[in-house]
């Protein structure tokens, strides 16, 4: 009895050398999906009413969407080298 938000943030790949990767950034309330940011599209995308307001209002700041974009280097591709670097070492 309640309402549910969430943010899921993932990243993406299914190459060794992460050519691939993609950083989704996904908001829901009430576990249905209102928005959610692609790296590879570059910007957000509203799925509801609610959703294209905040994509709009997201994707006019530009220095915003540099910064998630450049989150596939510094997150994503860092933190996938870590991971699969300890999985491997252990095979």
């Amino acid at each position: 009895d309640g309402y549910y938000e969430d943010v899921t943030t993932e990243c993406v790949y299914s190459t060794s050398d992460y050519s691939d990767m993609v950083l989704l950034v996904t908001n829901s309330f009430n576990k249905v999906v209102y928005e959610q940011y692609n790296s590879t599209v570059g910007k957000y995308v509203g799925y509801t009413e609610v959703g294209l307001k905040y994509a709009e209002n997201f994707n006019k700041d530009q220095a915003y969407l540099q910064q998630l974009k450049a989150q596939v280097d510094t997150f994503c591709r860092y933190n996938a080298q870590i991971s699969d670097s300890a999985v491997r070492d252990k095979a």
